[in-house]
């Protein structure tokens, strides 16, 4: 796998060294795990039923310094998505491609993404240390081959299963800008202590049912 971390622009970040932030991963990846083994057999027998292909989602995404990871999801589309990605419109600008009338979303994977229970098995990604429990979104390549160096600046820190911009808007915002400026909040507000108020927020948007699409 390539990895960007050539690129000059990453400057060590206090989150990516702190131990009580990795404790706080390990025990929440391993709580996490446990959720998404008892959730596990009705969500694969859903996504089954419903669509043919795969029940995981597989895909190489760009984490800390740019460096690559296997990033696992249930999945939430049709199993030939990302071929089919090109031929449709999104509704976003920058490097962000949503549309919340994406028709390769399946009726199951609906459901997975308004509840969020599609990002489950990336507890699996934060137990290895690919992925924190609160970070940036996690891009893909040829969203970072296109970075700025004010871009590369969020892979200072490692991808989070939530953030600043899930906590703040979630699919509302629209302007991939906006959330490069939340990321850096972010990076300037960590603490282990606001890692804990994020968590709670995103406990609270996910419970009030205000999903990702």
């Amino acid at each position: 796998m390539s990895s960007f971390s050539s690129v000059s622009y990453f400057t060590p970040h206090p989150s990516v060294h702190s131990p009580l932030k990795r404790l706080l991963d390990i025990l929440g990846s391993l709580l996490g795990l446990f959720l998404l083994g008892l959730i596990f057999l009705p969500v694969a027998i859903a996504i089954k039923l419903d669509s043919p292909g795969p029940i995981f989602f597989r895909q190489q995404r760009y984490g800390l310094y740019g460096q690559p990871f296997q990033l696992y999801k249930f999945r939430s589309m049709v199993s030939n998505a990302e071929a089919l990605r090109r031929g449709y419109p999104t509704h976003t600008t920058g490097f962000l491609f949503k549309d919340a009338g994406d028709p390769r979303i399946t009726r199951v994977g609906h459901w997975l993404r308004r509840t969020s229970l599609d990002e489950f098995p990336q507890f699996w990604n934060v137990l290895k240390g690919e992925m924190s429990l609160v970070g940036t979104r996690p891009p893909i390549g040829e969203e970072v081959v296109q970075y700025t160096s004010y871009q590369w600046q969020r892979l200072n820190v490692k991808p989070g299963l939530t953030g600043e911009w899930q906590v703040n808007g979630r699919s509302q915002v629209k302007n991939f800008e906006k959330i490069v400026a939340l990321d850096l909040r972010y990076q300037n507000r960590w603490t282990v202590g606001y890692d804990c108020r994020i968590l709670l927020k995103t406990l609270w948007v996910v419970l009030g049912q205000v999903g990702a699409f």
